[in-house]
């Protein structure tokens, strides 16, 4: 799937509703909406749904700031396309933080994460759908 023309943040409140309602919660759509390029990965609405309960404490607005990390840590500078990927290979994220990338036979696992939709193109970088919202450790 490539729709070049929207940015992430479009795209996201297409397919992945409730990180684009994390993303307005913390301020970060006019960033998500610059010039990037930004690869983001990309929980599903499921994936959020699994932490129901932590996602509506951290759509408060006393935590924003927590909010902003955790979302931040799904961002890294640039485009990195599926097969640009490697296994073993760090990934250093916006939140400062790194993301281990384990690619196992046609698996690919962003921490504990599995990529099910890859390389969706956006008019400002790239978007890997993943099963699991990723958490740093704080």
């Amino acid at each position: 799937m490539n729709d070049s023309k929207k940015d992430i943040v479009a795209i996201a409140s297409e397919s992945a509703k409730t990180l684009a309602a994390a993303v307005t919660a913390a301020g970060l759509v006019q960033t998500l909406q610059g010039t990037g390029p930004f690869t983001v990965f990309a929980p599903t609405d499921a994936a959020f749904a699994a932490i129901q309960k932590d996602v509506d404490t951290l759509l408060k607005p006393e935590n924003k700031a927590k909010l902003t990390d955790i979302l931040t840590y799904h961002v890294v500078s640039g485009n990195a396309m599926a097969a640009d990927l490697k296994d073993g290979q760090e990934l250093t994220t916006v939140q400062g933080a790194k993301l281990k990338v384990a690619i196992k036979g046609d698996k690919v696992m962003i921490g504990d994460a599995q990529v099910t939709m890859a390389d969706v193109g956006a008019s400002n970088g790239v978007v890997h759908v993943i099963d699991k919202v990723l958490m740093p450790k704080m």
